[in-house]
């Protein structure tokens, strides 16, 4: 029961932290059909401006400029980069992305090296929130939730229920009658893709004190993100949502659990040997292949329901 109760916590705060890095690439795919490659990459910067600035004047001035600046330079990407390239079809826009992620890996490399960066959790934020079972359960993780949850309700209304909102979804479907009435539309696209920035931004800036801010950090995070935007289904924010807590949920659950499925079959009477290939595969305890068991939901869902989920 109480590993159970942490877990879950633990998964509902990863969880949360996929879906705000998620939710701008869904966001800027579902509106420009682009499939940003780069998405990644700009968290990883999210998280490095942050530890610079939070060096120079605290973590709180850090959670707002480190995030604009991830938009700004997602607009410049947009207007000099993509907007350039868009005329030539989708393979030109994932190769101009594809590149930028091995230009910005080695931009921070070259600025900050190789090495973890000692970016911390605020001394404001750094106690126990509650205690349950004996564990402590941070406040920063409360803290990283309340913005998720936060991020997550402001985008909804934002989408739904302004002008705004609306101009940006029909600017996605009808494009030419948007700009007949007067509207940018290619102002509209650059505005989605620095949005897609700034939420990308934002989760390096609470994702780098919470787990490592290193220059490894895009190619550990850019798979997963991928995993819940299919799974969840190409440019459905629900569906990434609901992906996200999913992945959240099994990558943390996965960890813990020390059964394996010979284990399941025992009670039934059922041995299995581990004298042979499979045998020795069936014996794995599910905490040895956790870090797998996403990609695994993801060919199972592209088997059964290209689509996604929603």
């Amino acid at each position: 029961m109480q590993v159970g109760l942490i877990s879950l916590l633990d998964g509902l705060v990863y969880g949360m932290l996929l879906f705000m890095l998620a939710s701008g690439l869904t966001l800027i795919l579902s509106m420009m059909g682009v499939l940003n490659f780069a998405h990644a990459s700009i968290y990883m910067l999210g998280a490095y401006f942050a530890y610079q600035i939070d060096h120079w004047f605290g973590f709180w001035p850090a959670l707002v400029i480190a995030p604009v600046l991830c938009g700004a330079i997602g607009a410049a990407f947009e207007i000099w980069g993509l907007r350039r390239v868009h005329h030539n079809g989708h393979i030109a826009e994932l190769l101009f992305t594809f590149g930028l992620v091995f230009i910005i890996g080695r931009g921070v490399q070259m600025t900050w090296g190789m090495l973890p960066m000692p970016y911390r959790v605020p001394a404001s934020l750094d106690f126990p929130l509650f205690t349950l079972y004996g564990e402590n359960f941070p406040a920063y993780r409360g803290f990283m939730l309340l913005v998720s949850a936060g991020m997550l309700l402001a985008t909804w209304l934002l989408l739904k229920k302004t002008r705004i909102g609306l101009i940006i979804q029909a600017s996605l479907t009808h494009p030419a009658m948007v700009s007949a009435l007067g509207h940018n539309v290619p102002l509209v696209f650059t505005t989605v893709f620095a949005g897609g920035s700034f939420l990308a931004g934002l989760a390096g800036v609470i994702a780098g004190n919470y787990l490592t801010t290193e220059s490894a950090m895009a190619d550990a995070m850019g798979p997963i993100v991928f995993v819940v935007v299919i799974f969840g289904g190409l440019g459905s924010l629900a569906g990434c949502f609901i992906a996200s807590i999913l992945m959240g949920m099994v990558q943390t659950f996965s960890v813990v659990i020390d059964y394996s499925f010979a284990d399941l079959v025992k009670p039934f009477g059922v041995t299995l040997a581990s004298n042979d290939l499979l045998g020795e595969i069936l014996t794995i305890p599910v905490s040895r292949i956790g870090p797998l068991v996403p990609y695994a939901l993801l060919i199972l869902i592209l088997v059964l329901r290209p689509r996604g989920l929603m």
